[in-house]
């Protein structure tokens, strides 16, 4: 058990002390209570926390946040991709290490918190504005980390959950006609069959560049798509998809012969769209890219590749796809996501359940009534 005993400053002030014994059944104390009664609740803490196993140490929380935040990154490495691993670590150098790598963890306030996330917002001093995006991720980075502390009884409570972060402003997205994914696919020349391919099947850049000849099912009009390229940095790292399942993607008969062009000459495992030297293509420049040249020559609305897959969305519904193949051929996990995304796209079907609905009524009423015409009808034959 603890116990309490006073003592003097060099000032002459009296103070109370609370000695206990940690979980390990090390000793050590508190001081500076300034009366018993603050003491003795301090020391019915200890005692509580020490059986319910939440005991936290007073020195482990003067470890910093920079001292745990490279063990949390390399757990990362685990289970996220090249990709992800790359943002959330430029978000630890960039936004998190700055701000709180020589914080003590136990020092952190959730005022504190608020105000970092709301200066990233801002871009506080000569630092632009981080976007709702980079502040959320940047919290989540730093929220993470002390999550993991308070798993490890380093901290009692994570002092960044429950921040108010910025909300996300969804982009407005671009939907392109068949006419106009005709003229943008004219104008980039040798990658004709990839624009059409990405806008007619919602492939994601890197499904689209990881497709291999043997990939393709010609007479299924079928293609299986199990690896995603992507780009990190500069160079491509090859994995599995979003989802990390492998999915068949409908192939619109009028793609087959620009896809068949792409297999001549080329073996079972050579890649569709192969890059220089045979290594996969990389993303065009955004700046002066064969894609932006192609957007400026066509006249199109400005768009990226990634664009073209929100047309193969808007194109599949305006052709009476449902929700749920369009969930099944852009690879989304659920169909509630898909809704979530494009929403807009189904507003017809909303004024077709009106349509239907009036329909039905009137045909039901209809039964109902001709009956009693036919009846009505005999009593009176004719003269």
């Amino acid at each position: 058990m603890a116990t309490i005993s006073k003592y003097q400053t060099a000032s002459g002030e009296t103070l109370y002390r609370v000695r206990y014994r940690t979980p390990e059944r090390g000793q050590t104390d508190k001081r500076g209570f300034k009366t018993k009664h603050d003491a003795e609740i301090f020391a019915a803490s200890v005692e509580v926390s020490k059986l319910k196993g939440d005991y936290v140490s007073p020195a482990n929380a003067k470890v910093t946040v920079g001292e745990l935040g490279p063990a949390w990154l390399a757990r990362q490495r685990g289970h996220l991709k090249p990709s992800g691993f790359r943002c959330y670590e430029s978000s630890w150098r960039i936004h998190v290490t700055p701000r709180w790598g020589g914080v003590a963890i136990g020092d952190i306030r959730p005022t504190a918190v608020q105000q970092w996330v709301t200066d990233l917002g801002r871009g506080a001093g000569d630092a632009k504005p981080a976007g709702a995006s980079g502040v959320a991720r940047a919290h989540h980075v730093l929220s993470s980390i002390l999550a993991d502390a308070v798993s490890d009884n380093l901290l009692a409570r994570n002092p960044a959950a429950g921040v108010k972060l910025p909300r996300k402003n969804r982009k407005r997205q671009v939907f392109l006609t068949h006419r106009q994914v005709t003229d943008l696919a004219a104008a980039a020349g040798d990658y004709e069959g990839l624009v059409l391919l990405l806008a007619y099947t919602g492939l994601r850049w890197g499904e689209a560049t990881g497709l291999r000849v043997r990939s393709l099912d010609m007479l299924r009009r079928r293609a299986t798509v199990s690896e995603n390229a992507v780009q990190v940095g500069s160079r491509v790292v090859v994995g599995t998809t979003k989802s990390h399942k492998q999915r068949s993607v409908p192939l619109p008969e009028f793609l087959l012969p620009y896809l068949a062009r792409q297999c001549e000459g080329k073996g079972r495992d050579e890649l569709l769209f192969p890059g220089r030297g045979d290594d996969h293509l990389k993303r065009p420049d955004v700046e002066s890219g064969w894609f932006t040249r192609a957007v400026a020559a066509s006249g199109v609305p400005r768009v990226t590749p990634h664009d073209l897959r929100h047309t193969a969305a808007s194109l599949a519904v305006s052709a009476g796809a449902n929700v749920k193949a369009v969930q099944k051929m852009l690879g989304h996990a659920s169909a509630a996501m898909t809704l979530d995304i494009y929403a807009d796209l189904f507003d017809d079907d909303l004024e077709a359940v009106a349509t239907a609905l009036d329909a039905a009524r009137l045909r039901e009423n209809a039964a109902k009534m001709w009956p009693r015409a036919a009846t009505e009808g005999s009593e009176h034959p004719e003269k």
